[in-house]
């Protein structure tokens, strides 16, 4: 089942220079980690008054093969996608490809959080939307 939203994620080859606009809007860096399987480091920002909000993460690419340095180079900085938090990854997996959600993952991954495991799934019609699914086991 889908808990809700996890975060927003932005795609940004400058991760240090969205520290002011973050925090001018409220938000503060909360924590960081590296998604190793994808190649991406990401920061986490979080409204310091509203503990448990979805957050804000920053997603910046560690190589040059990394898929989020490919998305910079097509498509620029910004919006990259919409994380959901899960209580059963499989589960939504199957549930969101009947309905039309196309896989970009062929398994979990690990996410930049402790316990974090993650799989992405796109819908290109109507919207253009990728989408992470993320589940944190009890070490998260």
């Amino acid at each position: 089942m889908i808990i809700g939203i996890d975060h927003i994620g932005l795609a940004s080859d400058d991760p240090d220079a969205l520290a002011g606009p973050l925090t001018a809007l409220g938000l503060a860096r909360s924590d960081s980690g590296v998604a190793a399987g994808y190649q991406v480091g990401c920061e986490f920002w979080n409204d310091p008054a509203r503990p448990g909000a979805p957050a804000v993460e920053v997603v910046a690419p560690l190589t040059p093969e990394s898929a989020i340095a490919h998305h910079l180079a097509a498509r620029g900085p910004g919006l990259y996608h919409v994380a959901f938090r899960v209580d059963d990854l499989a589960g939504e997996v199957a549930r969101l490809r009947r309905e039309g959600f196309v896989p970009v993952d062929d398994r979990p991954h690990d996410g930049a959080r402790p316990g974090m495991r993650v799989q992405f799934l796109y819908l290109r019609r109507p919207a253009g939307l990728l989408v992470e699914l993320v589940e944190y086991t009890a070490a998260g």
